[in-house]
Order: structure tokens, then sequence, then C-alpha cells
């Protein structure tokens, strides 16, 4: 809530016309208020948690500033230009309401005038000029003990921790931040200055958010809290076939898929705990008198089914996974930057009990081989960070070394001297976006804290009951974060003159067919159900419209196949690809289907999530918007 006060001579508006269709209705004219306190009024998003407790902060202001300045006058003023942040109307006027009604209540006022809502207005105000007569407040409320935002207290341990930073290579070389020479403009580089310098906030979108608009991917959803997004049908099936991708590779390597809530109690004595040790803020719920938290990941879901679960040395590793559709963050609004930083998204989120650190070691190195090959799966450029409990380091430099070697590249090497979160080690690969951000993608953790806090054990084969070690994994990090990745890296050619695209399995349309005219649609629509047959996304421009606008459409949206139907083609059975790199290549018709497949061969494959035919297809976002 914003509210900025102003003792006055006289306060002066007149209603002009109204501003939206939910306006008061009102009788029009100019009111006119001597000596009064004019308060101007802001009514902003965070508010909408407890409109309830903003009205009467509100109120409590301003009695405490009038009681002070002996004003018995009062001008409630609805001025929204005061936040970039508005609320709901219908609960803004809500609010001004019950301010008004409980400056009613109180018998300290002579005259109380609240301006109407939605409405264009001009006023005139003489301010007194004395130093209390122009003040300002910014309150959220839910900021009370009560209702405060949920700070874990790893997040405040994390800041007193000393982090040291190296640069460990593949010839085993460990040299301090300081002392080695980065390469100018290096990914490497730009990824050290990102995590070393903590500068998380942007002061403008970044690079993708134009590229997943005008690909009708994904929108900001102004209907909903900051970080909440919405997706048109592109979108929602790339989402839908990384989902797909990373799912089956996990059940592939021994995964037990499940399913578990998206919100827990609050104070149930293990998750509570837990929050405390895992360094992310939370969104908190009401229901009834009972408190709840949606969650950050699908660890305490799946940490409870192995509390309860009996388990024996012969099921180790067990692996237990989840896609969850839904995780909740409540990011700092500062941070929030389109798919790279979100308040929403889908994580895949893997738990595995081992147990003994010796198979944690080999967990995580297999772990890690699959989180190399999903990077190259989505074609990604990425830099890699180790962080470790210094000890563990000591203890495990060979085992690290081999990992290092495995990608033949420098890394990030993070030492921290005290555990302030559940892990002992941890490694992330990151990608760097053209505002040299970094945004963690894949990981793999190892939990040395949280089998003794959720009662989780495994019996040995002597029959006693021991404590199992969790590593905690996502092959690809958020899948919102993946689109983000590739969506960056799409810039980056762009501006280097190179055509960005999808990989192959990954584009939403694989193949458009474009018919000269509607005499050779009926041969396109006999190829698309044979492509189709073969798992190729297809469909066909069967629009009024020239062969060269329909090119330029279909290069637009990245197509990574595009063939024009013409009586040649019809004749001859062969068609001229043309290909997003530019090349053209030939096909027989036979064949086409069989030749595409090879690319996809490894990878799912999902029917298109919209019309095949674009006369049937609407646009969802214009360019012009």
């Amino acid at each position: 809530m914003r509210i900025i006060l102003l003792h006055s001579d006289e306060f002066e508006y007149e209603p002009k016309r109204k501003a939206i269709k939910a306006a008061e209705e009102i009788e029009k004219g100019v009111v006119n208020v001597p000596e009064a306190l004019a308060v101007m009024m802001a009514f902003e998003k965070p508010d909408e948690e407890n409109p309830e407790e903003a009205a009467k902060q509100t109120v409590e202001e301003i009695h405490s500033v009038a009681e002070e300045l002996k004003a018995e006058n009062i001008v409630i003023y609805p001025w929204v230009h005061l936040t970039s942040i508005p609320g709901r109307p219908d609960m803004a006027l809500k609010v001004m309401r019950d301010v008004e009604k409980e400056l009613n209540a109180s018998d300290r006022y002579k005259i109380i005038r609240r301006a109407p809502f939605g409405w264009y207005k001009g006023f005139t105000v003489k301010v007194k000029g004395h130093p209390l007569s122009e003040l300002s407040r910014e309150f959220t409320p839910g900021h009370s003990e009560e209702h405060a935002e949920e700070v874990s207290a790893a997040i405040a341990q994390e800041e007193e921790t000393k982090h040291d930073f190296y640069v460990y290579t593949p010839a085993g070389e460990l040299i301090d931040k300081k002392d080695f020479k980065f390469e100018k403009k290096s990914e490497f580089k730009y990824f050290f200055d990102y995590e070393t310098q903590k500068r998380r906030a942007a002061d403008k979108p970044p690079a993708h958010v134009e590229l997943m608009k005008n690909l009708e991917l994904v929108d900001y959803e102004p209907a909903s809290d900051a970080g909440n997004m919405r997706w048109y049908p592109s979108g929602w099936l790339v989402k839908r076939l990384l989902e797909d991708h990373v799912t089956n590779t996990h059940v592939r390597h021994g995964a037990h898929c499940v399913e578990t809530p998206i919100m827990y109690d609050f104070h149930h004595p293990s998750l509570e705990a837990y929050m405390n040790r895992f360094p992310a803020r939370q969104y908190t719920i009401r229901s009834g008198s009972d408190r709840y938290f949606l969650r950050f990941a699908a660890c305490f879901g799946q940490f409870l089914i192995g509390s309860d679960a009996n388990i024996t040395y012969r099921h180790l590793p067990l692996k237990l996974f989840e896609m969850t559709h839904y995780s909740f963050r409540r990011e700092q609004r500062g941070e929030l930057a389109a798919l790279r930083r979100l308040r929403t998204f889908s994580m895949p989120d893997q738990h595995t009990l081992v147990a003994d650190i010796e198979m944690a070691r080999e967990e995580f190195r297999n772990q890690y081989e699959l989180c190399v090959q999903m990077m190259e799966d989505t074609n990604m450029d990425y830099q890699a960070v180790f962080r470790f409990q210094t000890d563990f380091y000591e203890e495990n430099k060979e085992w690290f070394h081999e990992m290092v070697e495995m990608i033949d590249r420098p890394v990030m090497l993070e030492l921290f001297d005290q555990r302030y979160a559940y892990f002992v080690c941890k490694f992330e690969f990151n990608v760097i976006d053209q505002q040299k951000k970094a945004a963690a993608l894949s990981t793999v953790q190892i939990d040395v804290e949280n089998a003794e806090r959720f009662d989780i054990s495994y019996v040995n084969d002597k029959g006693e009951q021991i404590r199992p070690f969790i590593l905690h994994t996502s092959l690809s990090g958020a899948i919102e974060r993946v689109l983000y990745g590739i969506l960056e890296k799409a810039a980056k050619q762009r501006a280097t003159g190179i055509k960005p695209s999808f990989p192959f399995w990954l584009a939403p349309i694989q193949v458009r067919l474009l018919p000269v005219n509607d005499e050779h649609l009926e041969w396109a629509v006999e190829l698309s159900k044979d492509l189709e047959s073969h798992g190729i996304r297809v469909d066909i421009d069967d629009r009024s419209a020239t062969v060269g606008k329909k090119i330029r459409d279909a290069e637009r949206l990245w197509i990574p196949y595009i063939f024009v139907i013409g009586e040649k083609e019809i004749e001859s059975g062969e068609l001229n690809g043309r290909l997003r790199s530019g090349e053209e290549k030939a096909f027989k018709r036979q064949s086409l289907g069989k030749d595409l497949t090879i690319m996809t061969q490894g990878f799912p494959t999902r029917p298109l999530a919209m019309a095949k035919f674009l006369s049937k297809r609407p646009i969802f976002y214009s360019r012009g918007n």
C-alpha cells in the first residue's frame, strides 16, 4: 500500500469521465474541502493477500498523522499512479470503502470525503508548507509477525558462511579466481562474475522475451501473481516434449514414478525443520485456522513416501521421481525475469536413496553423465560449478577430478566452511544469457541430513535399520528454464547472423506443406497423413496467400522443413525441402517420413497441439502488440 498525506489549506477535485468499466456511479460536480488532510492512496498487488489488513493499517496511519496535525477534515483520494503494480480494482475499491467506513465510525473528524473510484479527475491542492505537510508511507499488509514472508534459516546462514571461489582445470590445477586468466568476453568469465558479484536484478527484459512471444510460445499472465505465465499451443507442446524426454530418461534408468500434493501442513515437524534448511522463499496460505505452504520441490512428498516404505539393501539405489508441474518459490520481485526466474514452474525432481557414501559417489557420477547428455540433447551451451563443503572436498578430490575430465573444460569450484543447507556437495550446469546472467539447469546434490529428519531407513544384510544418504537430482532443471536457455542461445545466434532453430525433435511444427493452390491441397493432405504415421508433426498452409508469404510465415516460426506442393511435385513424386538453415534438399515422396524419422529416434513424439490447417488457426500473439 502506498499513500501520500498532504496537509492543505484547501483540496478540490472534480470527476471528469470514467476511466474503467468498474467505475462507481456518481453525480458529477466540484467538491471542495477546506483545511483538509488529503490521503492519496494506491492499492498494490501484494495487498491482495490481506486487504482487510491493508485497510486497517491505512486507517491507523491516517489517525496517527491527523492527530499530530490536529486535522479534522479528511479527503480519501484514489491515485493509482503512485504504483507500478496496482492491485485488482474491485479489491482496491473495497479497501477504500472500508477506510472511509472506519474513519466515519471514529467520531474524530468533521468532514470525510472519498473521491470516486475509477474516474479521471482533476484536482487542486494548496499544501500548507510546514515540515509535516507532505508525508509518504509505504507498507505491505501481511508483513506483521503473523503474516511475514517465510524466509528459511538457510538463507540467513548462507550469508554468514564463508565462500571461496576457484577455477579447477581438467589438468587438475586449482587456481584462485583472482589469479586465473579468463578469456575476454568468455561465458566462463561472465558466469564467474555473476556468481561472485551477486547482481541478480535486471533493468530490462531478457532477450528471450521477444522470441517467446513472437513464436507464440508463452507470455506473461497479468491476471495472476508476478512470475506466472500463460502457455500457447506451441509452447505447451515444447514444454510437454521436454517433460516427456526427461521423464523417459529417468524411467529408463530405474526411476519409480510418483505424484505428491502441492501443499503441506506448515507445522508438520519434519517439514517445518526441512524448510529452515532449504534456501528458498515460500508461499504460505490459510485454510480456516490451519496454515499451509506450497511446495518448492517434490522433496517432502517423496521423503514421506520413503519414510513409510519397507526398504531393504536389495532395493538400493532406490529412485523416486516426479515431474512436478507446479512448484512454487516466492522469488523477490526484482529478480523475476520471464522464463529465467519464475514463481511457479515445472521441476523434474528425483530422490535416490543410497546405502553409503561409496554408493552416493557412484550414483552421483552416473546421474552427472545423464545431465551432460541432457545438455547435448537440447543443444545447450553451459558452464559447470561444483559446490563442496571444504572437508568433503578434501576427502573426494580424485572423484571430483574425474567428473571435470569428463567434460574437459575449466569449472568453478565453490568451497564453503560450514554446512548452511542439507547438502555437502552438489554440481550445477548453468546457461549464460545475453545480459550476462546465469541460470542453473541440471543439478545433483548429496543430502546428509534428511534421512534422519524424515525417519527414512533401510534394512541392511544383517537386519539392522540404517539411515541412507539421499541424492537430489534434476536432470534438466526447471522445464521453463530449459526453454529459456534454448531461446537465449537463439538470440545470440541471431545477433551473429545465424538462423536460430529448435532441435528437430523439439520443434512444435516439424514440417509445413505449402500447396500452391486448392488443386494441390488433397495431395498435401495425403502426404501429411503419411508423415503423421511416422510421428512427424506437420501442418498445411491452406490460406489464400502467395507462396512467398507462406514461406516467410513458416520461417518466422523456425519450422525446420518447408515443402512447396505444386504440379511438378505431384507428377514427379520428388520434393525439394527448404531447410531452416537455408539449404535445399531433395526427398522422395515415398521415403520422406522414414527419412525424417531418423532425426527423432530416441526422443519422444507428440501430435500437433493445434489445428492442422492454418485457415482454422487463430493468432495468439500479434507482433504489433
